[in-house]
């Protein structure tokens, strides 16, 4: 039966007797009842000047449970990219690394730094060149936390104090470089010097940071000029191109050209080497053709003759002969002779001389001619 149906006469969960409804109990009489209990396990007793008070073990027993709560408040973690500052009583006292940690509430202030990821930046404006050209340039600055104390209580604002540093380098570099140089082949550079100032202007501050990359954007001239700057960075492009054309032809066609002269002093030294030789043994033959020619001078000069003329008449098929006692010169076509299958003519055994030779081309038969009318020739002058 429940506590508050009729005919109950139990007690309700108010500790009210007969059913009777006088609301929960009163505050003041929980806290004594728990201070009863409590002071009997501490030995102390009840003792209140006005009977309203809490005893001493009660208070005590708060004391724990604050004590408990302030040492369990104090655990922290740092994660595994960042460090802890450690402020006491606001002055820094120490770092701690990643991990759990413990730290007296209220005494202690601890302050994660990320130091491992890093942080961008960007900086731009319109800036005026070297040859007082106005130009809108862009940056990137990434950078790192290194030193998280000074980081955090070097400047008033870290941050701001890079992004003026980074402006103030830009435009440095920019007031130094050309219009020309700085929208298309000096803009490493650019990036390269830029950086080194920002470096420059950063280190007597100790902000704590580390410039990792800087990333030069591509400067652009002001909307009203940009289609001149267009085409004047076309026109620069295609100078570079030609100027790479140039050097692939020079590239491929220097080999040749060596190669070239190798295949032509290798020539000439070959013809050399010929008519060395070819010297040496006219000088041989020459030699041994001396003493025959100063026994019969006549008939080796005769012989002579005729091998010369042998030597001429083999690569000739047209040949004009000059008789002695006559009037008519004879014209042998032996080119005509040869392809038509005629066999040669017969020519007289003595020949006053030859008038002139004509050369077109070589033949084997009319080589075997000649020889012949050469030692007909010989054997009539011995006769």
């Amino acid at each position: 039966m429940a506590w508050n149906e009729p005919g109950n006469q139990g007690k309700d969960p108010w500790g009210n007797k007969g059913g009777k409804d006088q609301g929960p109990p009163d505050l003041d009489e929980v806290l004594g009842n728990l201070s009863k209990k409590f002071g009997g396990i501490f030995g102390g007793g009840s003792s209140s000047s006005n009977g309203g008070g809490l005893s001493s073990g009660a208070f005590l027993f708060i004391l724990l449970i604050l004590a408990a709560v302030w040492a369990v408040s104090g655990f922290y973690t740092i994660k595994e990219a960042e460090r802890g500052v450690v402020l006491r009583f606001g002055l820094v006292h120490s770092q701690v690394n990643p991990g759990l940690h413990w730290k007296p509430t209220f005494v202690d202030n601890v302050i994660p730094v990320d130091i491992e990821t890093s942080r961008s930046m960007a900086a731009a404006g319109f800036m005026l060149t070297m040859d007082e050209n106005v130009v809108r340039v862009e940056m990137d600055v990434q950078y790192r936390v290194i030193d998280p104390e000074a980081f955090l209580f070097s400047a008033v604002n870290p941050t701001n104090s890079l992004s003026q540093a980074t402006d103030s380098a830009l435009r440095y570099v920019v007031g130094h470089t050309s219009m020309d140089d700085l929208l298309t082949t000096g803009r490493e550079l650019v990036r390269q010097q830029t950086e080194v100032e920002i470096n420059k202007i950063i280190e007597p501050y100790k902000l704590g940071l580390e410039i990792v990359d800087v990333n030069f954007l591509p400067a652009r001239p002001p909307e009203e000029v940009k289609g001149s700057f267009d085409d004047a960075i076309a026109a620069q492009e295609d100078e570079e191109r030609y100027i790479r054309e140039a050097e692939a032809y020079a590239l491929s066609i220097e080999p040749r050209a060596r190669g070239q002269v190798r295949r032509l002093e290798q020539q000439a030294k070959a013809y050399k080497e010929q008519q060395i030789l070819k010297a040496t043994g006219e000088v041989a033959r020459f030699t041994k053709l001396l003493p025959e020619y100063k026994a019969a001078k006549d008939v080796t000069r005769e012989r002579i003759y005729l091998e010369t003329i042998e030597s001429v008449y083999a690569n000739t098929s047209k040949v004009m002969v000059d008789v002695d006692g006559g009037n008519n010169m004879m014209y042998l076509p032996l080119d005509k002779l040869m392809n038509s299958g005629t066999k040669p003519m017969n020519i007289p055994a003595r020949a006053a001389g030859v008038s002139g030779v004509q050369q077109d081309s070589t033949s084997n038969q009319v080589t075997d001619t000649l020889r012949a009318y050469g030692r007909d020739a010989t054997r009539q002058g011995r006769n």
